[in-house]
């Protein structure tokens, strides 16, 4: 984890940079610099970025649809509701093979009890991105880039060098990072909950789901994420291909645009969900 301390040390730009073209004194120098913008060599990806899109419901395409809970929509109405989406996926459907298609019905027939979201534990890459929260980039001059995420204070280190060899399955993996000319690309490996606890006692072997409607991937997936920042610098084109060929016929892409946040106080806010998942997790413990 080398450059930590160091990257620390510039988690106040990060929200600076974030807030540049905010500024209606600056606003015309932001726009005729952006694309210039650079720390080092690298374009300066530093800001709270955020996307404007369904793939958290589901990366496939869908119609809008009730709350997928029989009592969802007696106890919520139209706010459980899950939006339609053009979805994010090239082709538009994940090509799981057939011995994957029992977890998917698995995971299907259990949402949203199931999810980890629900339960607040660690999403993944990359579905930590595409969540309806903002994440931050924190990033200095030719070291490691730390991304946090709103979201159960989660984060990951980007360790800029070599993909290596992660000494173990995490929740989040384990992310390497190189310059493609300005692009970042990031190769994720690892992502491994282990043994996961589900509401009412129910342990299983966690997968890492990529959206509410129960897509996953598991261990032996290989993710690499592709950064490119527009010349306006306060969007991004954010593409992500994923191959596990335990459960997928092919590697597959998903591809999304992320926003940067420009208003002057743009920052992360407390998302500590612990809290919010006990009643589900632990429910059935409690006495009547």
């Amino acid at each position: 984890m080398r450059g930590i301390i160091r990257l620390a040390t510039v988690a106040a730009t990060a929200v600076a940079v974030a807030s540049l073209g905010s500024s209606p004194a600056l606003a015309d120098h932001h726009e005729e610099a952006a694309a210039m913008d650079r720390i080092g060599d690298a374009p300066n990806f530093n800001g709270v970025w955020q996307v404007m899109n369904s793939a958290n419901w589901n990366v496939e395409p869908h119609s809008a649809g009730p709350n997928p809970l029989p009592e969802g929509d007696r106890l919520l109405g139209a706010i459980g509701a899950v939006p339609a989406g053009l979805g994010v996926v090239e082709g538009g459907e994940i090509p799981y093979n057939e011995e994957a298609q029992e977890r998917l019905q698995y995971n299907q027939e259990n949402v949203i009890r199931y999810d980890p979201e629900a339960a607040c534990y660690l999403p993944g890459i990359p579905r930590a991105t595409y969540m309806p929260h903002p994440f931050q980039i924190v990033q200095g001059d030719g070291d490691d880039i730390l991304m946090v995420y709103e979201y159960a204070s989660a984060n990951r280190v980007i360790h800029m060098g070599e993909v290596g060899i992660p000494p173990i399955d995490t929740w989040m993996g384990t992310s390497y990072g190189q310059w493609d000319g300005d692009t970042l690309v990031v190769t994720t490996l690892a992502q491994g909950p282990g043994l996961v606890k589900l509401p009412e006692g129910v342990m299983v072997d966690g997968v890492t789901w990529l959206d509410r409607a129960g897509n996953y991937l598991t261990n032996h997936a290989t993710v690499v994420e592709r950064f490119t920042l527009d010349e306006s610098g306060d969007h991004m084109d954010y593409s992500v291909t994923i191959e596990d060929p335990s459960i997928y016929t092919a590697p597959w892409t998903m591809n999304m645009t992320l926003y940067r946040l420009v208003e002057e106080d743009a920052q992360l806010l407390e998302f500590k969900c612990v809290p919010f998942s006990e009643n589900l997790l632990y429910g059935d413990l409690i006495a009547e």
